[in-house]
C-alpha cells in the first residue's frame, strides 16, 4: 500500500514540474522584445534597461513625470542603418493601463499611427501605448525611409505585447464633441504639478491631488472661445468634500456661498462636488456655458441621472 501511494505522489510531482515548466515557456513566449532588425536597421547590440532609481541617469528633466504615472522600468535599444539616421526605441513599464495611457495623454498632439491602443505620429517621433506599456520610438533624422521603418518597428513592438488594457474611468465621465470637446485635448493627470505644466491652478496643492486620486482635464470651444473641464475623483466622500472646500477659499472666495463666480478675466469659473467627484469649469464665456458644461458631466458620473 505504501508502495503504491508513493507511486502516486512521484507521478504527481512529476506531472506538475511538467506544468511548471510549461507554464514558464508561455511566460518566456509573452515576453515584449524590441526589434533587432527591421528593414534594413539593425541593432547596435546594446540594450540599456533602467528602474526607478537609475531612470535620473538617462532623462534627469523628464524622468518625474513617468515616475509620477507609476514607472517600474525602461529598455532601450538603438538601432542603426548605413544610408539612414539611426532609430532608437524606448519600452516603458508602467503599473497599469491607466498609467500607461496617463503617460501618452500627456503630450498627445499629433495624428494617429493606427498602433497599441492610442498613438500619434509627427515631426520624427512615434508614441503609442498598448496594455501597461508605453512606447516611443525616434530618428535623429526625417525622411520617408525613415518615416516607413519607424512605422514598421512600432508595430512588431505593439504585436509582442500581450493583450490590451482599459482607459481610465474618469474618460468616460466627460461630454463630447457635442459640447465642443476638442480633438487630443485629454489628460489624464495624477499630480498638481502636471495639472499646472497643462493648465496652471495654483502654485500650492489646493485641490489636494495625490497618488490615490485620478484627474481629468479637457478643453471645449464654447463660442469659439476655450474653455476647460476638470473632473477630480477622490478616493472617499470625505476627502473629495475637504479639497472642494479647499478649492473654493484658495480659487473663489469672493464666490459668497455660491459655486461660481466671474473672476478677473471677466469669465465664469465653477465648481461643485458629487459624492467623491469634483467638477471645476474654467474660462466659461458665459454663466449658462458653465453650467450646462457641469450638468452634462455630473449627469455622465455614477448615479448622475
Amino acid at each position: 500500500m505504501r508502495t503504491g501511494i508513493f507511486f502516486v505522489i512521484i507521478i504527481l510531482i512529476f506531472t506538475a514540474a511538467r506544468l511548471g515548466n510549461g507554464e514558464e515557456k508561455v511566460k518566456m513566449n509573452q515576453k515584449i522584445s524590441l526589434p533587432s532588425e527591421n528593414n534594413g536597421w539593425k541593432w547596435d547590440g546594446k540594450e540599456m534597461r533602467y528602474n526607478s532609481k537609475t531612470l535620473f541617469s538617462y532623462m534627469d528633466g523628464a524622468a518625474e513625470l513617468y515616475l509620477t504615472y507609476g514607472f517600474q522600468n525602461l529598455t532601450v535599444r538603438r538601432l542603426e542603418r548605413s544610408d539612414q539616421p539611426s532609430i532608437t526605441c524606448e519600452l516603458y513599464e508602467m503599473a497599469s493601463s491607466e498609467d500607461a495611457y496617463g503617460v501618452f495623454s500627456y503630450e498627445h498632439q499629433d495624428e494617429t499611427a493606427e498602433i497599441g491602443q492610442g498613438s500619434e505620429f509627427g515631426g520624427g517621433l512615434l508614441r503609442f501605448w498598448k496594455g501597461k506599456y508605453f512606447v516611443s520610438i525616434y530618428a535623429e533624422g526625417e525622411g520617408a525611409e525613415v518615416e516607413s521603418g519607424m512605422l514598421k518597428m512600432g508595430r512588431a513592438v505593439a504585436n509582442s505585447i500581450p493583450g490590451v488594457g482599459p482607459e481610465p474611468k474618469l474618460i468616460g465621465f466627460i461630454p463630447g464633441k457635442d459640447l465642443g470637446l476638442v480633438d487630443k485635448s485629454v489628460r489624464y493627470l495624477k499630480s498638481h504639478v502636471l495639472l499646472n505644466q497643462r493648465f496652471f491652478i495654483s502654485h500650492q496643492n489646493i485641490l489636494n491631488l495625490n497618488p490615490k486620486t485620478g484627474a481629468v482635464l479637457a478643453q471645449y470651444l464654447q463660442n469659439k472661445q476655450k474653455t476647460q473641464l476638470l473632473l477630480i475623483r477622490y478616493p472617499d466622500l470625505n476627502e473629495a468634500a475637504n479639497a472642494y472646500q479647499s478649492f473654493m477659499d484658495a480659487y473663489l472666495p469672493d464666490a459668497r456661498g455660491k459655486d461660481r463666480s466671474k473672476i478677473e478675466d471677466r469669465k465664469w469659473t465653477s465648481a461643485r462636488q458629487r459624492n467623491e467627484y469634483v467638477v471645476i469649469v474654467f474660462g466659461a464665456p458665459t454663466e449658462a456655458a458653465a453650467e450646462a458644461l457641469l450638468k452634462a458631466t455630473e449627469e455622465k458620473l455614477p448615479g448622475g441621472h
